[in-house]
């Protein structure tokens, strides 16, 4: 069961003028369920996008790059789940330009202008004639309030679809920012191991809108981590569809692109801590934040080096507070002039380490009270400056084993 999460409602989710939504039940990999997306653009849209860091990244994640470089103006997207077209070579980039060039052909515009994204098991061939012949019901389908369609049509191991939507007041005129997105498993940032589709009909310059879609990455999806491990597929892509009428947005600095961005911002932190509620197995929504840092990269290091820890994470599941092995955690980070003597350790409201050892108040059952909780706070303060940074997590149960041990089965 997913922590503290429930289904979009669809009445929620805001549609976006300028994009429109259709899927398809395509047989890729199961039969009966929703497994095609596709996106269409209004002519005149901005997409920008980043990608996993994973040096043996999946065929459409190559060819989402060739397109976006090529600056042909980004009209559709393209999604499949069951099958991840990685490890699959020279044929598995034809089969991407295929589905690229059938849909393109549907909807009159250049396989260029088409973005294709996969997600699935890996190493297996992607079923591309299945593909094709699901891509005219989702193109006769398209339509600017399947949000909740699309969010259950890019599932793979999640149990729950994943969606968001805020408005705004940009320049005088409403905005709307409304996105999905999935994962539960091999989840790691460079990117988290997901794909991720938000669009806004504001006013952006391409420029900005690469800059946003980065920021608001490092901001969200670039913290989570379920299991330490970095996809081949990984993708986030932000659509502007220019609509909303206001003066466009050059630079993100100014008080509209302030209003865009926290928008953007806030719509992308509840995908990736949605994802993490739905982590395979996951039982507890972790939050780890440290304090104190010289610089955020290191205290960035510190919060992932807790959050990756198989050790931490099996004792939040089982509610046992053996705080030790976060302090370890802390000291293999990669401070090489950490001083153990200043370390604070917290959780919640529980003082549990001062200046590197047990707190004399600390009470084995204080921590086992804030361990019984479904969601809870791991704060370390290093006393070595003034930067901070935050990650989410999970717990590491039994079911994750299974899930993962089944996963082709």
């Amino acid at each position: 069961m997913p922590v503290n999460l429930s289904a979009p409602n669809p009445a929620d989710l805001h549609a976006v003028p300028g994009v429109r939504i259709g899927f398809a039940m395509a047989g890729i990999r199961k039969a009966n369920r929703k497994d095609v997306v596709v996106f269409a653009l209004d002519e005149g849209s901005a997409v920008a996008g980043v990608f996993t860091l994973n040096r043996f990244c999946a065929a459409p994640v190559q060819l989402c790059r060739e397109h976006l470089a090529a600056g042909a103006g980004i009209r559709a997207l393209v999604i499949n789940t069951g099958n991840a077209n990685a490890g699959t070579g020279e044929d598995g980039l034809a089969r991407a330009r295929r589905s690229c060039v059938a849909l393109s052909a549907l909807m009159k515009i250049e396989p260029a202008q088409v973005l294709p994204f996969s997600t699935g098991v890996i190493m297996e061939t992607l079923p591309i004639d299945r593909l094709e012949a699901g891509l005219p019901a989702a193109v006769s389908a398209l339509r600017p309030d399947a949000w909740a369609d699309a969010a259950e049509g890019i599932m793979t191991t999640d149990t729950i679809p994943k969606a968001a939507s805020r408005r705004v007041v940009v320049g005088g005129k409403t905005v709307t920012v409304t996105g999905i997105a999935k994962g539960a498993g091999m989840i790691r940032p460079n990117m988290a191991t997901m794909l991720g589709f938000v669009a806004t009909d504001a006013v952006i310059a391409p420029a900005a809108l690469q800059q946003l879609v980065r920021e608001a990455a490092d901001l969200s999806f670039n913290r989570i981590t379920i299991d330490g491990d970095t996809s081949t597929n990984d993708s986030f892509v932000l659509m502007a569809s220019q609509r909303s009428g206001h003066a466009r947005i050059d630079k993100l600095d100014s008080a509209d692109g302030r209003a865009l961005r926290d928008a953007v911002v806030a719509v992308s932190q509840q995908l990736a801590q949605a994802i993490v509620r739905d982590g395979e197995g996951a039982t507890k929504f972790i939050t780890v934040r440290v304090e104190g840092g010289r610089d955020e990269a290191e205290c960035r290091r510190v919060a992932y080096a807790i959050g990756h820890s198989p050790l931490v994470k099996t004792a939040f599941f089982a509610s046992d507070p053996n705080l030790g092995r976060i302090l370890a955690a802390v000291g293999y980070a990669g401070i090489d002039d950490l001083d153990q003597s200043t370390i604070d350790l917290y959780l919640d409201d529980v003082h549990v380490a001062r200046q590197g050892g047990r707190h004399p108040d600390y009470r084995e059952e204080q921590g086992q009270r804030v361990m019984k909780q479904s969601e809870i706070t791991v704060r370390v303060h290093l006393h070595r400056g003034a930067s901070s940074s935050e990650v989410w997590t999970c717990d590491l149960s039994h079911d994750y084993v299974s899930i993962n041990a089944d996963y082709r089965s």
